[in-house]
């Protein structure tokens, strides 16, 4: 049933206020997400929100979707006033329809180097807004998986959601330290690629074959040196102003784009 709340004490609202912060998102195993359409895309992906809390005049026909699918699976689902809905994003003016969802962090064990798609991996990336808008590239291009390599930041924190536009329910999310990812990366069964504006080769026009684990770096210090042995092909990205890098969420899209339109010409 749906449960109509007005206090800032109800201990579920306090919970959905607290996803905020990584801290209490990695004590519930919950994450927050905005919006009607971000919610019906997670469901469309066949993940079903924990708690839905929606204000009154939002979108009848998803809230009714929405809250069914949420009851069925056992979830929570309340009906708030605007000023909860504030409280809960930090927001003056909130959408009207927020949802906690389980996390699927899984453990790079659990990604199999199998024949066949793209994998992303990225190198102690610490912005979440940059996260989140590779996480949508990634599914943009159909990438099998994106994994985190080292110390990075939160694919849940809020930031990061938000720029992902739900693809963070459709990519399959993976976290190693680096030498689990260096064991991976030595069994993948086709190109290792990494990306240094010292290569020798063009990020276009490449033969990447069918099975590919890119690479990417952080901004300030690109890849690991020992991130840059385990590549079996480092390709440039051209520069021709007087900048000396592109945004890592860029870079992560031309290069995904030209490994995708590579792999179409084969």
């Amino acid at each position: 049933m749906t449960k109509l709340v007005t206090s800032a004490q109800n201990p579920t609202v306090k919970t959905l206020a607290s996803l905020r912060l990584r801290k209490y998102r990695a004590e519930t195993g919950l994450f927050l997400a905005e919006g009607a359409r971000t919610a019906l895309e997670a469901l469309d992906a066949g993940t079903v929100p924990r708690i839905l809390a929606f204000a009154h005049g939002a979108d009848a026909a998803a809230v009714e979707r929405l809250s069914a699918a949420c009851i069925a699976d056992g979830g929570q689902c309340l009906e708030v006033t605007e000023p909860l809905l504030a409280k809960i994003t930090r927001k003056d003016n909130p959408q009207p329809v927020v949802a906690a969802y389980a996390t699927r962090l899984a453990p790079l064990s659990a990604l199999r180097p199998e024949p066949g798609g793209t994998v992303v991996a990225l190198d102690r990336v610490r912005d979440p807004g940059n996260l989140g808008t590779v996480i949508r590239t990634a599914d943009a291009v159909a990438a099998r998986a994106l994994v985190l390599v080292g110390d990075c930041c939160d694919p849940y924190a809020p930031e990061s959601v938000r720029a992902s536009m739900g693809s963070v329910f459709n990519v399959s999310l993976h976290a190693g330290d680096e030498a689990a990812f260096l064991a991976f990366a030595a069994t993948w069964p086709g190109a290792v690629v990494g990306t240094s504006p010292g290569a020798a080769t063009s990020y276009r026009g490449v033969d990447y074959g069918d099975a590919v684990l890119a690479v990417l770096g952080t901004e300030q210090s690109g890849l690991a040196e020992s991130l840059v042995r385990a590549c079996t092909l480092m390709v440039r990205i051209p520069m021709f102003g007087k900048a000396e890098s592109l945004n890592l969420a860029v870079a992560a899209g031309v290069l995904l784009y030209g490994i995708r339109e590579g792999q179409e010409r084969t």
